[in-house]
């Protein structure tokens, strides 16, 4: 069996995680199928007090954000890490303005797209 991805905690701590029973729940999905999400980088897991979980800033509507699974891709495929995608995807950006997670939640995924392509560069 393959690890689950997860990356070290580096969210404030006002940024809420849900665990991966509730995001099956959430998705109406098993938990095993949650795994596989995070593996193929669908989702972002992180360790917070010893326990799996998600951002919930990553759903809208129990379904993933919208253009977060291409962005994760992006960022991968330029080297990054997951704590890295993590720290950029809560990162207040002025010129968004907001976090690059809040502009794929509105309508400027865009935008955060283009951004995290050219940061491959």
């Amino acid at each position: 069996m393959v690890a689950i991805p997860a990356a070290p905690d580096v969210l404030a701590p006002d940024v809420e995680v849900v665990p991966l029973t509730a995001v099956a729940e959430k998705l109406g999905r098993s938990v095993t199928r949650v795994h596989q999400l995070i593996r193929d980088g669908h989702l972002l897991a992180l360790r917070r007090n010893k326990e799996l979980g998600v951002p919930s800033a990553f759903f809208l509507d129990d379904e993933i954000v919208k253009g977060l699974p291409g962005t994760i891709t992006l960022l991968r495929d330029a080297g990054y890490h997951e704590d890295e995608i993590l720290r950029w995807l809560f990162t207040a950006d002025d010129t968004l303005p907001g976090t690059p997670i809040d502009a794929l939640r509105g309508d400027r995924g865009r935008e955060v797209k283009r951004r995290a392509q050219a940061m491959g560069f």
